[in-house]
């Protein structure tokens, strides 16, 4: 166990270790289609295109594997993943499993996507390698009931036969992740629907959480109201003596939360300004490391001044860089310059690893596509680093 008192300093720019998983071609790849998702024309001209091709069939799927897919995923099954997990696991680098696949809207679909995400959990249960399960809970039942139900709308007897069988779901996956002790992540999504998710993520928690933490809500602090949210949650768990399992992002939803907020006529749930949202989510990692005997803390972000904060504060609070509470998060094939020399450095580090059928996962492609068109100054960050790295390899042969 490496103790935080003798951490070495971290460098962010140490593309040495960022990238050794990757070889010289890989490397190339990802130049290019960084590149390319830096272009904001091409991606919203893009998109579209993409989806009509596939629509009608044309031959298309093997570029996007071979590019986008690639970069961004693990494969198209568990098996698939192994690979890239073991990969990942010789670097000190754990998973998380992300089936990646959202519902069609029929309930056969919503089972299916719930008998995969268990069998993520079993796998997890034998694989050393990763350290999360996760699942999306509109991958689990339709999102306009859960709407619906956000709105405080009345249902009718069937609606409330199905969210009964949607809460189920979750239920069996949550307990599922407790009978083994392995951590699970309910990811956030948008904000007409959240309320309803993080009042069953509250009771996943207030039932699996009473001796370790086992359950994960999600904040999305580019919202101006989460950091209280947070606050409001824990002060909770401390009166019915559970642990608090918080993942704390900034948000992908930004701009079509901002449409809606002015089509609809409502105040944006939307940050100001970026100076608010980088406050917020700095706040909640102190908040989180003030109570961190009560609450397991992950840290999903590509900010590298937010995992700097994170890793000054534990080492000057002398907290160990193992403690199992605490975790940085990145995606799988972004901000590898963070994870891996967090990781190299003795922290835990993990990343989400989507998998699924290409043509299933591309609404997730998709997006984060779009995330790296409209936060420029990360696309521009990775391909500084490429280009560092690129001319490092060419200066030592």
């Amino acid at each position: 166990m490496i103790s935080a008192n003798n951490l070495v300093k971290l460098d962010f720019n140490d593309t040495e270790i960022a990238f050794r998983n990757k070889s010289d071609k890989d490397l190339e790849k990802a130049y290019w289609l960084f590149k390319m998702v830096s272009n904001n024309t091409l991606i919203k001209i893009g998109t579209p295109l993409t989806n009509f091709a596939l629509r009608v069939g044309l031959p298309i799927e093997g570029i996007i594997r071979n590019t986008i897919y690639k970069q961004f995923c693990g494969g198209e099954s568990i098996e698939d993943c192994e690979q890239a997990i073991e990969e990942l696991g010789r670097t000190n680098v754990t998973t998380i499993l992300d089936y990646s696949v959202e519902g069609k809207g029929a309930e056969g679909s919503f089972d299916a996507n719930c008998e995969e995400i268990l069998r993520t959990v079993a796998y997890t249960n034998r694989n050393k390698h990763t350290s999360f399960c996760v699942f999306k809970p509109t991958g689990l039942g339709r999102f306009d009931l859960f709407a619906k139900i956000d709105a405080k709308e009345n249902l009718s007897v069937d609606e409330k036969a199905e969210f009964g069988r949607v809460y189920d779901r979750i239920d069996r996956i949550c307990k599922a992740c407790f009978e083994v002790g392995h951590r699970v992540l309910i990811d956030a999504e948008h904000s007409w629907v959240q309320d309803t998710i993080d009042d069953i993520a509250r009771e996943m928690m207030e039932k699996y959480n009473k001796e370790q933490v086992i359950v994960y809500n999600t904040y999305q602090l580019y919202r101006h109201d989460k950091f209280a949210s947070l606050q409001a949650d824990f002060a909770y768990a401390q009166t019915q003596n559970f642990y608090l399992g918080a993942k704390i992002v900034r948000g992908a939803y930004m701009e079509i939360e901002r449409q809606r907020a002015a089509e609809k006529g409502y105040p944006s749930p939307i940050q100001p300004n970026k100076e608010t949202c980088d406050s917020d989510y700095n706040k909640a990692i102190v908040f989180c490391l003030d109570h961190i005997n009560r609450i397991g803390l992950v840290a999903g972000t590509h900010n590298e001044e937010s995992s700097a904060l994170l890793a000054d504060e534990m080492m000057a609070r002398g907290i160990s860089s193992t403690n199992p509470h605490i975790f940085f998060s990145q995606l799988l094939g972004m901000s590898d310059n963070l994870s891996f020399n967090l990781a190299d450095a003795g922290f835990n580090v993990a990343k989400y690893m989507p998998y699924g059928p290409v043509k299933a996962v591309m609404p997730y492609l998709f997006r984060r596509a779009q995330e790296n068109t409209s936060v420029g100054s990360q696309t521009n960050r990775e391909l500084s680093l490429i280009v560092k790295e690129k001319a490092r390899r060419k200066a030592i042969k």
